[in-house]
């Protein structure tokens, strides 16, 4: 959430930052509620300092045996209170929708991210390998596992509809190696701290990393009221919800690997066919939380962590900075690592990883203290994958297939399948 005194001291750049995003400009109209606001809790204040100043006037004149001044005081007191309720009521309304409004805005994006409307404005970082060749055609994930007889998902849509997978078998330990890889690299190498956070939050939580109120029909919720993460980023970030940290001990860095559930209600129609977008599926998370000052670093080292999977697995992939339209509502700057998948000849999005300055923690309240500051400020917050499990397995199952239909592991997962190196058809 952005700050409403920021907003009036730098309309022109909001409305520019909001341009940049392919959004209207909102500087006039949240300022005049802002203006609202200020209006009515003024004339609030005044009224209650009239009324403190009338009761006290009532006994100076009951003192001075003054009955008529006392009784036009005490009329005047009473008349004050019964407009105020009225008055109390139309500020929380006021406040609720100056919040309302402010919760709606996205980030500003940083300087140096690329202007354009939509993912063909994206800018190639990077790019890491060469794309493979082979003697065999290549084919997409869905036909060599259905082919090895591990993959069900007609079996899914019977138990759960569509968007389901059933993995079987050594395909099914294939995933499950593939997060504890995944794990044991961001905590023994990259310094992370493994969490295992719930799954099912409240509102406060959602509001805090942005997808409330927004973006609640892409979400699943429960029949008490809370709702089923769409991403770990959710509970790791809001570990540090209302509270104040130490400067010294920042940044705190936290992996998760969790399921992860999404309506998927504006994919209608796309990637229909195997595990590309499901409803529910599994990711290892990154989340880290700084100080002002490192975040942007921070940003490019959680990237790099998230780059090193794909590194380890043998996977081509190119890192892309992501555009001002296609940048996610909660970040200021987005490196998005795309998978080569040779079954559909191109490259699709394994990981996403951003800074969102603080956003999130004003969302949340979430400050730390330093020894130099007398007052605290808003941590920073920054998230990404690392990273999609589901999507990983399609990118070995793709990218590791050899002529006869099996599948190599890949040699880093080779300790956590029992020694086993090739998956094959089930006899």
């Amino acid at each position: 959430m952005l700050d409403i005194k920021w907003i009036r001291e730098n309309a022109e750049m909001l409305d520019a930052a909001l341009a940049k995003r392919g959004a209207e400009p909102l500087s006039a109209s949240l300022i005049a509620l802002d203006e609202r606001r200020r209006t009515n809790l003024q004339a609030l204040q005044d009224m209650q300092s009239r009324r403190n100043a009338a009761s006290k006037d009532i006994g100076a004149a009951m003192a001075q045996k003054n009955a008529e001044l006392a009784d036009k005081l005490k009329a005047e007191v009473a008349d004050l209170k019964n407009a105020m309720p009225a008055l109390e009521e139309d500020s929380r309304k006021i406040e609720a929708e100056l919040n309302d409004a402010l919760s709606r805005i996205p980030n500003i994006p940083l300087d140096d991210v690329p202007v354009g409307a939509d993912e063909t404005g994206n800018v190639v970082k990077s790019v890491v390998g060469k794309k493979p060749t082979w003697n065999h055609q290549p084919r997409e994930h869905f036909e060599i596992g259905e082919a090895l007889g591990l993959m069900d998902f007609e079996g899914a849509a019977r138990i759960s509809g569509s968007r389901f997978t059933i993995l079987k078998g050594q395909l099914a330990r294939l995933e499950r190696a593939l997060g504890q890889f995944m794990l044991d690299l961001h905590t023994q190498e990259h310094g992370y701290t493994e969490v295992q956070p719930p799954l099912l939050v409240r509102d406060d939580p959602m509001y805090g990393t942005g997808q409330l109120p927004k973006f609640a029909e892409d979400l699943f919720r429960t029949t008490d009221g809370r709702w089923l993460i769409p991403t770990a980023e959710v509970p790791l970030t809001n570990i540090v919800r209302e509270q104040i940290l130490e400067g010294e001990k920042l940044p705190l860095r936290f992996t998760a690997l969790t399921p992860s559930f999404r309506s998927e209600a504006g994919s209608a129609g796309r990637d229909t066919r195997g595990m590309l977008r499901q409803h529910q599926f599994n990711k290892v998370e990154l989340v880290s939380i700084t100080d002002a000052e490192t975040s942007v670093a921070e940003h490019e080292r959680m990237t790099a962590c998230a780059e090193e999977v794909l590194k380890r697995l043998g996977l081509h992939y190119r890192v892309m900075t992501l555009c001002t339209g296609d940048m996610g509502f909660g970040a200021r700057k987005t490196y998005d690592l795309e998978v080569w998948l040779p079954g559909q000849d191109t490259y699709r999005e394994i990981s996403s990883c951003s800074v969102c300055g603080d956003f999130q923690a004003r969302r949340m309240n979430a400050r730390y203290r330093t020894k130099e500051d007398k007052g605290t400020r808003f941590v920073h917050t920054l998230n990404g994958s690392g990273v999609a499990v589901g999507r990983a397995l399609i990118a070995v199952i793709e990218n590791y297939l050899n002529d006869d239909g099996s599948v190599s592991v890949p040699e880093v997962l080779v300790p956590y399948m029992g020694g086993q190196t090739r998956i094959e058809k089930v006899a």
